[in-house]
């Protein structure tokens, strides 16, 4: 699970008055739900995910993952996670073998935990035609399926995906949107920061709607759709940021 309780962040701006990025945000993600957090650019979403992994401190405020608290726990909180966005890099003199290999040993996990997870995931994520040409060769999908499998090499209970389609072909973005399901199936806890709202549509359980850093909207998809009169997110989403109203569309 993981908790968020008035989490407010801000970031000092040289000559300029502070930039509130969140302002009082809560947040719940249950196991075996994808989590929506829903915003448009700007709107404080990667903040927030780069809070929960432990990149950045919360000003004040209160977060937990897996029962381990951020500030307090970083170490048992990454350990607990696994990351990916849509700018998630590779480093471009290794192969994708070497990459894995690199990360599951920066998670401390064993010779013999490395060899079963590496070639679980090479085969999975069909990174075997590519497993040997160095990654700075890849393409933008190829280097995507690395990060899928790096981020999940470890098994980790808690998967955080920060917009992970963007600048992807149709082809990888399936493959995505398969893989967060597939999370959700297995019983892990996923929190999908999105702007897309067919892809929450598609995917989402539950959904907290994030505006100029303050949650406007949180519940499940079928309450946030019913409150509004609307069958799908965009509408709905569009009506709660107080762009128009809600259509049933």
């Amino acid at each position: 699970m993981v908790t968020v309780r008035d989490v407010r962040k801000a970031f000092e701006v040289p000559k300029k008055p502070p930039i509130q990025a969140l302002t009082g945000v809560d947040l719940t993600a249950e196991p075996g739900r994808v989590h929506g957090l829903l915003g448009v650019n700007g709107a404080g979403k990667t903040t927030l995910l780069r809070i929960l992994a432990t990149v950045i401190r919360a000003d004040s405020g209160t977060a937990t993952v897996q029962g381990f608290d951020v500030g307090r726990e970083p170490e048992k909180v990454r350990a607990s996670i696994g990351f990916l966005s849509g700018s998630t890099a590779v480093y471009g003199r290794l192969n994708p073998v070497e990459t894995l290999r690199y990360f599951g040993s920066l998670c401390g996990m064993s010779e013999e935990a490395l060899d079963k997870r590496v070639g679980y995931v090479v085969e999975r994520f069909g990174i075997d035609s590519f497993s040997d040409q160095l990654c700075e060769k890849l393409s933008t999908g190829q280097k995507q399926r690395v990060g899928i499998a790096r981020a999940i090499l470890h098994d980790p209970p808690v998967v955080f995906f920060d917009e992970p389609t963007s600048g992807l072909d149709v082809v990888t973005k399936q493959g995505v949107m398969e893989f967060i399901e597939e999370c959700r199936e297995i019983g892990k806890t996923v929190v999908f920061s999105t702007h897309v709202m067919s892809e929450a549509d598609r995917v989402c359980d539950d959904v907290t709607i994030i505006h100029d850093g303050k949650v406007l909207a949180a519940g499940t998809k079928e309450e946030f759709l019913r409150q509004h009169g609307a069958v799908a997110l965009e509408p709905a989403f569009l009506a709660a940021v107080g762009y128009g109203s809600a259509v049933k569309a």
